[in-house]
């Protein structure tokens, strides 16, 4: 079978082909893909080319790549998805909105790119890190968190977030497993008098004074963890990284996570 060339318009899809270990098939990738610095040097291809940002990207130059699929993912990307249809590319558009459905979408993704048992591989290995967490924090007490993926105005996240809480052995009663993030009022945060606050701003890696949020006018008494955005705001495989991560925030004194 030939390598496909694919345009990943999504960075969530960009990191899971690189987690598959076909990089060389990226054609194109937008500004906010993150593939790594040697892509393409490694198998005599070329770097992959950026084709504009995620929400607004050069459809002219994407087909100027002649790919054989084009990948995008989120709501966000629903019409944009629709454009390329409607140029002729062979779309794989991919959701998913829970934990589960972000896993299944690492197979789906190796289906996509040509490398259906690498895709399965991730899947599996994904499970195999979440049940070892599982493991890890079963009978533990439950802390509260709240996490949040906008500052302003503050916004609940939601999606895939709760279950990644849960799964790292922590309570999340602000958004339901699945619904898209929302505004939240602060009355309501206090109410629920988290153990934990946890800021991961779309888009803003890691890059975010904590202190923005502990000096709050709310009667919130936790600690305030700032952690890559891409580790819980991306449906890739950082996303399972992101649930190590806050395993080791929200139980420290387990040795396997940090």
């Amino acid at each position: 079978m030939s390598t496909p060339r694919v345009v990943s318009l999504a960075p969530s899809a960009t990191a899971t082909v690189t987690a598959l270990g076909a990089v060389e098939t990226l054609a194109g990738v937008t500004h906010h893909c993150d593939p790594p610095d040697d892509a393409g040097s490694a198998h005599g291809t070329d770097a992959p080319v950026s084709v504009g940002g995620w929400l607004t990207p050069d459809l002219d130059r994407a087909a100027g790549l002649d790919p054989d699929v084009v990948l995008t993912s989120d709501g966000l990307q629903s019409d944009l998805a629709d454009d390329c249809r409607e140029r002729g590319f062979d779309v794989r558009h991919r959701e998913p909105e829970t934990l589960d459905e972000a896993i299944e979408t690492f197979a789906a993704r190796g289906v996509d790119v040509g490398r259906p048992e690498a895709g399965e591989r991730l899947a599996a290995e994904s499970r195999e890190r979440l049940d070892r967490v599982a493991d890890a924090v079963a009978d533990r007490p439950r802390p509260t968190v709240y996490c949040e993926e906008w500052s302003d105005p503050p916004m609940a996240a939601g999606n895939w977030v709760p279950d990644a809480v849960r799964a790292a052995g922590g309570r999340y009663p602000f958004v339901e497993s699945g619904e898209r993030s929302r505004e939240v009022d602060l009355g309501s945060v206090e109410a629920a008098d988290p153990d934990h606050v946890v800021v991961h701003v779309c888009g803003h890696g890691d890059r975010i004074d904590p202190a923005t949020v502990e000096g709050r006018d709310w009667a919130v008494d936790a600690p305030v963890h700032v952690i890559d955005d891409s580790l819980l705001n991306q449906p890739s495989p950082a996303l399972i990284d992101g649930v190590e991560r806050l395993a080791g925030l929200l139980h420290p004194d387990i040795e396997t996570y940090s």
